[in-house]
Protein backbone atom coordinates (compact mmCIF):
# COMPACT_ATOMS: atom_id res chain seq x y z
CA UNK A 1 0.00 0.00 0.00
CA UNK A 2 1.00 3.45 -0.75
CA UNK A 3 2.62 5.43 2.10
CA UNK A 4 2.49 9.28 2.94
CA UNK A 5 4.97 11.12 5.52
CA UNK A 6 2.26 11.63 8.43
CA UNK A 7 4.40 14.75 9.29
CA UNK A 8 4.79 16.30 5.71
CA UNK A 9 2.83 14.85 3.43
CA UNK A 10 5.37 13.14 1.25
CA UNK A 11 5.26 10.15 -0.75
CA UNK A 12 7.67 7.68 1.36
CA UNK A 13 10.14 5.85 -0.46
CA UNK A 14 13.62 3.61 0.24
CA UNK A 15 15.69 4.09 -2.84
CA UNK A 16 17.24 7.42 -2.63
CA UNK A 17 18.81 8.54 0.62
CA UNK A 18 19.13 12.16 -0.46
CA UNK A 19 15.38 12.48 -2.04
CA UNK A 20 12.04 13.88 0.12
CA UNK A 21 10.53 11.02 1.48
CA UNK A 22 13.49 8.26 1.97
CA UNK A 23 12.98 5.85 5.13
CA UNK A 24 15.28 3.50 5.92
CA UNK A 25 11.86 1.04 5.95
CA UNK A 26 8.11 1.51 4.21
CA UNK A 27 6.73 0.77 7.22
CA UNK A 28 7.88 3.82 8.68
CA UNK A 29 4.98 6.96 10.24
CA UNK A 30 7.78 10.22 9.19
CA UNK A 31 10.36 10.31 6.30
CA UNK A 32 13.73 10.41 7.86
CA UNK A 33 13.79 14.35 6.72
CA UNK A 34 10.56 15.12 9.09
CA UNK A 35 12.30 12.63 12.46
CA UNK A 36 15.63 14.47 11.78
CA UNK A 37 13.78 18.15 12.27
CA UNK A 38 11.25 16.68 14.93
CA UNK A 39 14.21 14.97 16.66
CA UNK A 40 17.20 16.81 16.33
CA UNK A 41 16.42 20.06 14.49
CA UNK A 42 17.98 19.17 11.53
CA UNK A 43 17.62 19.87 8.45
CA UNK A 44 18.45 17.62 5.98
CA UNK A 45 16.73 18.76 2.69
CA UNK A 46 16.11 22.41 2.15
CA UNK A 47 13.27 23.32 0.71
CA UNK A 48 12.65 26.61 1.66
CA UNK A 49 11.44 28.28 -1.66
CA UNK A 50 8.64 26.35 -1.05
CA UNK A 51 6.75 23.82 -3.50
CA UNK A 52 5.70 25.00 -7.24
CA UNK A 53 2.90 26.55 -6.46
CA UNK A 54 0.77 26.24 -9.52
CA UNK A 55 1.11 22.68 -8.52
CA UNK A 56 -0.20 23.48 -4.93
CA UNK A 57 -2.96 25.56 -6.23
CA UNK A 58 -4.52 22.81 -8.71
CA UNK A 59 -4.41 20.23 -5.84
CA UNK A 60 -6.08 22.88 -3.47
CA UNK A 61 -8.49 23.96 -6.01
CA UNK A 62 -9.84 20.34 -6.91
CA UNK A 63 -10.30 19.65 -3.23
CA UNK A 64 -14.00 19.92 -1.90
CA UNK A 65 -13.99 22.47 1.27
CA UNK A 66 -13.86 25.96 2.66
CA UNK A 67 -10.34 27.58 2.43
CA UNK A 68 -9.06 28.69 5.87
CA UNK A 69 -6.00 30.93 4.82
CA UNK A 70 -3.28 31.88 7.35
CA UNK A 71 -1.77 34.88 7.11
CA UNK A 72 1.01 36.18 9.54
CA UNK A 73 0.60 39.52 10.81
CA UNK A 74 4.04 40.47 10.97
CA UNK A 75 4.84 39.67 7.76
CA UNK A 76 1.83 40.52 6.13
CA UNK A 77 2.82 41.47 3.09
CA UNK A 78 5.12 38.34 1.91
CA UNK A 79 1.44 36.43 3.33
CA UNK A 80 -0.61 38.09 0.55
CA UNK A 81 -0.97 35.88 -2.57
CA UNK A 82 -1.98 38.06 -5.70
CA UNK A 83 -4.61 36.86 -7.28
CA UNK A 84 -6.32 34.41 -5.40
CA UNK A 85 -9.52 34.61 -6.06
CA UNK A 86 -8.70 33.87 -9.55
CA UNK A 87 -6.32 30.99 -8.69
CA UNK A 88 -8.90 29.42 -5.96
CA UNK A 89 -12.01 30.50 -8.27
CA UNK A 90 -16.06 29.99 -6.40
CA UNK A 91 -13.95 29.12 -3.21
CA UNK A 92 -14.94 30.24 0.44
CA UNK A 93 -11.99 31.72 1.67
CA UNK A 94 -11.66 33.06 5.25
CA UNK A 95 -8.55 34.82 6.16
CA UNK A 96 -6.96 33.59 9.97
CA UNK A 97 -4.72 36.24 10.95
CA UNK A 98 -2.35 35.24 13.25
CA UNK A 99 1.01 36.30 15.47
CA UNK A 100 -1.55 39.28 17.00
CA UNK A 101 0.77 38.31 20.30
CA UNK A 102 3.88 39.37 18.53
CA UNK A 103 2.24 42.98 17.72
CA UNK A 104 2.21 46.14 20.05
CA UNK A 105 -1.08 45.48 23.10
CA UNK A 106 -1.67 48.98 22.07
CA UNK A 107 -2.85 48.48 18.79
CA UNK A 108 -6.77 47.09 18.96
CA UNK A 109 -8.06 44.41 16.92
CA UNK A 110 -10.18 47.01 15.18
CA UNK A 111 -7.83 48.98 13.71
CA UNK A 112 -6.09 45.55 12.45
CA UNK A 113 -9.15 44.88 10.75
CA UNK A 114 -9.17 48.33 9.36
CA UNK A 115 -5.90 47.98 7.77
CA UNK A 116 -6.21 44.53 6.31
CA UNK A 117 -9.73 45.47 4.69
CA UNK A 118 -8.32 47.94 3.28
CA UNK A 119 -4.99 45.78 1.85
CA UNK A 120 -7.19 43.55 0.48
CA UNK A 121 -8.81 45.96 -1.40
CA UNK A 122 -6.26 47.69 -2.74
CA UNK A 123 -5.09 43.61 -4.03
CA UNK A 124 -8.40 43.10 -5.32
CA UNK A 125 -9.25 40.60 -2.86
CA UNK A 126 -12.47 38.40 -1.61
CA UNK A 127 -12.69 36.97 1.54
CA UNK A 128 -16.04 35.99 3.16
CA UNK A 129 -14.66 36.23 6.66
CA UNK A 130 -11.75 36.96 9.63
CA UNK A 131 -10.54 36.02 12.33
CA UNK A 132 -7.66 37.03 14.77
CA UNK A 133 -4.97 34.77 16.61
CA UNK A 134 -2.36 34.72 19.05
CA UNK A 135 -0.30 33.01 21.67
CA UNK A 136 -0.08 29.86 19.24
CA UNK A 137 3.38 29.10 20.15
CA UNK A 138 2.76 28.88 23.72
CA UNK A 139 -0.22 27.08 25.85
CA UNK A 140 -1.59 29.88 28.19
CA UNK A 141 -5.05 31.34 28.19
CA UNK A 142 -4.41 33.18 24.72
CA UNK A 143 -4.05 29.90 22.40
CA UNK A 144 -6.88 28.17 24.54
CA UNK A 145 -8.53 31.64 23.37
CA UNK A 146 -7.35 31.41 19.78
CA UNK A 147 -8.09 27.85 19.31
CA UNK A 148 -12.05 28.34 20.79
CA UNK A 149 -12.32 31.14 18.06
CA UNK A 150 -11.05 28.92 15.58
CA UNK A 151 -13.57 26.21 16.51
CA UNK A 152 -16.18 28.33 16.29
CA UNK A 153 -15.04 29.56 12.69
CA UNK A 154 -14.89 26.35 11.58
CA UNK A 155 -18.19 25.62 12.83
CA UNK A 156 -19.68 28.84 11.86
CA UNK A 157 -18.18 29.17 8.07
CA UNK A 158 -17.90 24.96 7.40
CA UNK A 159 -20.55 23.72 8.46
CA UNK A 160 -19.63 19.55 8.32
CA UNK A 161 -17.69 20.40 4.91
CA UNK A 162 -14.19 19.50 4.48
CA UNK A 163 -11.67 21.82 5.91
CA UNK A 164 -8.80 23.12 3.86
CA UNK A 165 -5.65 25.54 5.60
CA UNK A 166 -3.51 27.39 3.60
CA UNK A 167 -1.01 30.10 2.90
CA UNK A 168 2.65 30.82 2.22
CA UNK A 169 5.57 28.96 3.14
CA UNK A 170 6.47 29.91 6.93
CA UNK A 171 2.67 30.85 7.60
CA UNK A 172 2.45 28.58 10.57
CA UNK A 173 -0.38 26.29 8.95
CA UNK A 174 0.76 23.05 10.53
CA UNK A 175 1.61 24.56 13.83
CA UNK A 176 -2.20 26.18 14.11
CA UNK A 177 -3.52 22.61 12.93
CA UNK A 178 -1.29 20.86 15.55
CA UNK A 179 -2.97 23.23 18.62
CA UNK A 180 -6.80 22.51 16.83
CA UNK A 181 -5.93 18.79 17.31
CA UNK A 182 -3.82 18.82 20.14
CA UNK A 183 -1.75 16.99 18.56
CA UNK A 184 1.85 16.83 17.21
CA UNK A 185 1.44 14.69 14.25
CA UNK A 186 2.20 17.76 11.75
CA UNK A 187 6.01 18.11 11.59
CA UNK A 188 6.25 21.91 12.22
CA UNK A 189 9.92 24.03 12.21
CA UNK A 190 11.20 27.51 11.27
CA UNK A 191 12.24 27.00 7.72
CA UNK A 192 9.99 27.92 5.27
CA UNK A 193 8.73 24.23 3.13
CA UNK A 194 7.94 22.00 5.78
CA UNK A 195 5.22 20.48 4.41
CA UNK A 196 5.80 19.22 1.05
CA UNK A 197 2.53 17.72 -0.19
CA UNK A 198 -1.17 17.57 1.52
CA UNK A 199 -1.90 15.99 4.68
CA UNK A 200 -5.09 14.57 5.17
CA UNK A 201 -6.14 14.71 8.52
CA UNK A 202 -10.23 12.72 9.06
CA UNK A 203 -12.20 13.99 11.69
CA UNK A 204 -16.02 12.93 12.56
CA UNK A 205 -18.10 13.76 9.60
CA UNK A 206 -15.35 16.17 7.92
CA UNK A 207 -11.70 15.76 6.39
CA UNK A 208 -8.89 18.74 7.65
CA UNK A 209 -6.11 18.96 4.91
CA UNK A 210 -2.74 20.43 5.47
CA UNK A 211 -1.24 21.86 2.25
CA UNK A 212 2.16 22.90 1.09
CA UNK A 213 3.34 26.28 1.71
CA UNK A 214 3.03 28.46 -1.47
CA UNK A 215 6.46 29.25 -2.84
CA UNK A 216 7.40 32.76 -1.85
CA UNK A 217 10.93 33.69 -3.79
CA UNK A 218 10.67 37.54 -2.74
CA UNK A 219 10.71 36.89 1.17
CA UNK A 220 14.19 37.01 3.13
CA UNK A 221 12.98 34.21 4.90
CA UNK A 222 13.19 31.66 2.09
CA UNK A 223 16.75 32.95 1.32
CA UNK A 224 18.54 33.53 4.31
CA UNK A 225 21.06 30.55 6.06
CA UNK A 226 18.52 28.38 7.70
CA UNK A 227 20.58 28.79 11.26
CA UNK A 228 19.86 32.76 11.19
CA UNK A 229 15.70 31.72 10.63
CA UNK A 230 15.61 32.17 14.68
CA UNK A 231 16.98 35.45 14.97
CA UNK A 232 14.47 36.98 12.16
CA UNK A 233 11.40 35.60 13.29
CA UNK A 234 10.14 37.33 16.32
CA UNK A 235 8.53 34.76 18.89
CA UNK A 236 7.85 37.51 21.59
CA UNK A 237 5.83 40.52 21.51
CA UNK A 238 8.35 42.91 19.49
CA UNK A 239 10.10 45.97 21.16
CA UNK A 240 9.67 48.85 18.69
CA UNK A 241 12.73 50.76 18.62
CA UNK A 242 11.91 54.66 18.50
CA UNK A 243 14.04 57.53 17.43
CA UNK A 244 13.79 60.75 17.18
CA UNK A 245 16.46 62.61 13.84
CA UNK A 246 17.03 66.57 12.92
CA UNK A 247 19.52 65.66 10.39
CA UNK A 248 20.22 62.88 7.55
CA UNK A 249 20.63 59.47 8.78
CA UNK A 250 21.49 56.14 8.47
CA UNK A 251 19.60 52.94 9.84
CA UNK A 252 20.96 48.87 9.72
CA UNK A 253 19.25 45.79 10.54
CA UNK A 254 21.96 43.38 11.03
CA UNK A 255 23.69 43.33 7.37
CA UNK A 256 19.95 43.17 5.60
CA UNK A 257 18.68 46.46 5.08
CA UNK A 258 19.79 49.95 5.09
CA UNK A 259 17.77 52.28 5.24
CA UNK A 260 19.20 56.21 4.32
CA UNK A 261 16.78 58.84 5.58
CA UNK A 262 16.95 62.61 4.21
CA UNK A 263 15.44 64.75 6.41
CA UNK A 264 14.25 68.66 6.31
CA UNK A 265 13.27 68.72 9.82
CA UNK A 266 12.61 66.41 13.07
CA UNK A 267 11.09 63.38 11.39
CA UNK A 268 10.25 60.24 13.73
CA UNK A 269 11.78 56.79 12.70
CA UNK A 270 10.34 53.58 14.08
CA UNK A 271 11.66 50.00 13.88
CA UNK A 272 9.35 46.85 13.94
CA UNK A 273 11.58 43.53 13.72
CA UNK A 274 12.64 40.80 15.62
CA UNK A 275 14.33 41.65 18.77
CA UNK A 276 17.20 39.79 18.42
CA UNK A 277 18.37 41.71 15.28
CA UNK A 278 20.33 44.22 15.82
CA UNK A 279 19.66 47.86 14.55
CA UNK A 280 22.81 50.01 14.00
CA UNK A 281 22.42 54.02 13.67
CA UNK A 282 24.54 56.66 12.58
CA UNK A 283 25.52 60.01 10.62
CA UNK A 284 24.67 59.38 6.68
CA UNK A 285 27.61 60.66 5.76
CA UNK A 286 29.24 57.84 7.79
CA UNK A 287 26.89 55.42 6.36
CA UNK A 288 29.02 53.90 3.37
CA UNK A 289 32.13 53.74 5.13
CA UNK A 290 30.37 51.85 7.95
CA UNK A 291 29.18 49.27 5.03
CA UNK A 292 32.28 48.87 3.76
CA UNK A 293 34.29 47.72 6.65
CA UNK A 294 31.73 46.26 8.88
CA UNK A 295 29.48 44.29 6.40
CA UNK A 296 29.31 40.28 7.64
CA UNK A 297 31.05 41.34 10.64
CA UNK A 298 29.00 43.78 13.11
CA UNK A 299 26.79 44.01 10.47
CA UNK A 300 24.93 41.16 10.56
CA UNK A 301 23.36 38.45 9.43
CA UNK A 302 23.74 39.54 6.02
CA UNK A 303 23.12 37.84 2.59
CA UNK A 304 25.23 40.34 0.56
CA UNK A 305 28.80 40.72 1.30
CA UNK A 306 29.16 44.66 -1.14
CA UNK A 307 26.75 47.64 -0.79
CA UNK A 308 27.33 47.18 -5.20
CA UNK A 309 25.50 43.58 -4.92
CA UNK A 310 22.58 45.07 -3.17
CA UNK A 311 19.33 46.77 -4.79
CA UNK A 312 17.94 50.28 -3.75
CA UNK A 313 13.94 51.42 -3.48
CA UNK A 314 13.15 54.91 -3.48
CA UNK A 315 9.95 55.94 -0.97
CA UNK A 316 7.33 58.04 -2.87
CA UNK A 317 6.40 60.93 -1.65
CA UNK A 318 3.62 60.84 1.60
CA UNK A 319 1.70 62.54 3.88
CA UNK A 320 1.45 61.64 7.48
CA UNK A 321 2.92 58.26 8.38
CA UNK A 322 5.05 55.48 5.80
CA UNK A 323 5.81 51.75 6.30
CA UNK A 324 8.62 50.53 4.60
CA UNK A 325 8.25 46.90 4.59
CA UNK A 326 10.71 44.64 4.04
CA UNK A 327 9.17 40.98 2.85
CA UNK A 328 9.47 38.31 5.50
CA UNK A 329 11.49 40.83 8.05
CA UNK A 330 9.37 43.91 9.57
CA UNK A 331 9.28 47.17 8.67
CA UNK A 332 10.04 50.96 9.51
CA UNK A 333 7.12 53.20 10.19
CA UNK A 334 8.85 57.35 8.90
CA UNK A 335 6.49 60.26 9.46
CA UNK A 336 7.96 64.24 10.09
CA UNK A 337 9.37 66.35 7.52
CA UNK A 338 11.64 63.84 5.43
CA UNK A 339 12.76 65.27 1.92
CA UNK A 340 13.72 61.55 0.77
CA UNK A 341 14.18 58.12 1.23
CA UNK A 342 16.84 55.35 0.22
CA UNK A 343 16.17 51.37 0.89
CA UNK A 344 19.11 49.10 0.17
CA UNK A 345 18.17 45.18 -0.01
CA UNK A 346 19.67 41.95 -1.23
CA UNK A 347 18.65 42.25 -4.92
CA UNK A 348 15.28 40.14 -5.15
CA UNK A 349 13.55 40.65 -2.09
CA UNK A 350 10.77 42.50 -2.19
CA UNK A 351 10.20 46.35 -0.12
CA UNK A 352 6.36 47.61 -0.07
CA UNK A 353 5.44 51.30 0.92
CA UNK A 354 2.25 51.24 2.60
CA UNK A 355 -0.14 53.57 4.38
CA UNK A 356 1.07 52.26 8.21
CA UNK A 357 -0.69 49.67 10.33
CA UNK A 358 0.36 51.04 13.61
Amino acid sequence: MTKYCKGCGVLLQNENANAPGYVPTLDSSYCQRCYRIRHYGDLTINMQQGIESNETFEKIDALEGVIFWVVDLFTFESSIISRLNHKLPNKKIIMVLTKRDVLPKTLADKKIFEFVDERLKEEDIHVDGKIILGGLLKNGEEAQYSIKRLEEAIEHYAKDKHVIFMGVANSGKSTLINKLLASTDLTTSRNPGTTLDLVTIKKDGYTIYDTPGIENHHSILTLIDPKQLKQLIPTKPIRPLVTQVFENQSFAVGGLVRLDVYTKGKATIVAYFSNSLPIHRGKLENADTLWKNHLGEMLSPTLDLSLKTMHTYQAPPFEGKLDIVIHGLGWFCVSGSIEKIYVKVHKGIQVTFRKAMI
